[in-house]
């Protein structure tokens, strides 16, 4: 898990509402509301976004997915969920960061991740992890940018898919 210091993180969430990226350009970053704000941004996600899928995901309040938009068109998203443990509270697991290839090593994802932190603080989590390979050098340069500290290696060691999820 990636526990962030609480005097970064009060740092981080002390910000203008236009975050601007290491470029210097403004891009506002908003919670999705609705399944067609997310099948609009489908570019955004690894695979095709399923309208089914993104209703459900918007109806839970424990969920939650940020855009960035540049010129009120999407080039970034991060999403995450809140997960309570009883040995452990509430954390947020930020489970999937995106961002269009035209706009990427421009500090978006930078901006996305501080976002969820932010989010993750205002909804009472006491920290913020992400699973992802360690040899990931683009992400993990982010989320240090972020704040984030590596606290261990992990590895997935399988994938259990439910029966006519893919």
């Amino acid at each position: 898990m990636v526990e962030v210091e609480a005097l970064r993180a009060e740092m981080q969430l002390e910000r203008d509402p236009w975050p601007t990226t290491r470029a210097g350009a403004e891009v506002e970053v908003r919670a999705a509301a609705s399944e067609e704000e997310i099948m609009a941004a489908s570019a955004l996600f690894d695979g095709p976004v399923r309208a089914a899928w993104a209703e459900r995901f918007v109806a839970e309040p424990t969920h939650h997915l940020l855009f960035a938009y540049a010129d009120n068109t999407p080039v970034g998203m991060v999403s995450g969920m809140e997960i309570t443990h009883p040995d452990k509270g509430t954390e947020m697991l930020l489970y999937e960061l995106g961002v269009d290839e035209e706009h990427r090593r421009r500090g978006v994802g930078t901006v996305l991740v501080r976002e969820m932190l932010r989010t993750a603080r205002e909804r009472g989590c006491g920290g913020m992890w992400v699973p992802l390979e360690t040899d990931n050098e683009p992400a993990l340069r982010t989320y240090r940018s972020a704040g984030g500290d590596r606290e261990s290696d992990a590895a997935m060691v399988w994938t259990i898919s439910a029966p006519g999820s893919r």
